[in-house]
C-alpha cells in the first residue's frame, strides 16, 4: 500500500537555501518585524509550516551565535541587509572554514552542522533562515583550548 506524503518529508538544504533567498529578497511581508536589541541577537517567526519554518534574525555589530548545530533539521541563511561570517565545524574540531556571506547570498546544511554565526562588520545585518523539519532543538557547544568542541546544552523552546 502506498504511504501519503506527511510532514516527516524534509525539504532538503538547496531547497530551503532558495525559500531563504526568495524570502530575503521581499523584504515586503518582514521589515515591519525588524528589532535590534543591544542585549541579544532579535529573531522572530515568518512562517511555520508542516515540512519547514522561516525565521527573520537581527544582528547588530558583534553579535554571534556561538557554536551551535540544528538537531535533526537541515537550514539555511540568506543575507538580506548587510553581511555576517560563518565558521563551521567539522569531526567534533573547529574547522578552517570561515565564510563571508554577503547580502543576497546564501549558506545551506543537512542536520548536524555545527556552524556559528557572526556579525564582525560595524553595521547591522538582517537574515532570513529556514528550517526543514521545523526546529525541535538545538545543542549549543563550548570550543576548548585546544580547538575541539564540547557539548554545552540543549535547547528546546521557540
Amino acid at each position: 500500500m502506498l504511504q501519503p506524503l506527511t510532514a516527516s518529508i524534509q525539504i532538503g538544504p538547496a531547497q530551503l537555501a532558495s525559500i531563504a533567498r526568495r524570502t530575503a529578497g521581499q523584504p515586503g511581508p518582514w521589515i515591519g518585524h525588524i528589532r535590534f536589541d543591544p542585549a541579544r541577537r532579535w529573531y522572530h517567526r515568518l512562517v511555520l509550516a508542516d515540512r519547514y519554518e522561516v525565521w527573520l534574525l537581527t544582528w547588530l555589530p558583534g553579535q554571534q551565535t556561538g557554536f551551535h548545530d540544528h538537531g535533526r533539521s537541515a537550514g539555511a541563511f540568506a543575507v538580506a541587509v548587510g553581511s555576517l561570517r560563518e565558521r563551521s565545524a567539522a569531526a567534533g574540531r573547529v574547522a578552517l572554514c570561515d565564510t563571508a556571506v554577503a547580502q543576497g547570498a546564501a549558506r545551506s546544511f543537512g542536520p548536524a552542522y555545527i556552524h556559528d554565526v557572526r556579525n564582525d562588520t560595524t553595521e547591522p545585518a538582517v537574515s532570513i533562515h529556514a528550517y526543514s523539519p521545523p526546529l525541535s532543538s538545538m545543542r549549543r557547544f563550548d570550543v576548548t583550548s585546544d580547538g575541539t568542541l564540547r557539548a554545552a546544552g540543549e535547547e528546546r523552546s521557540w
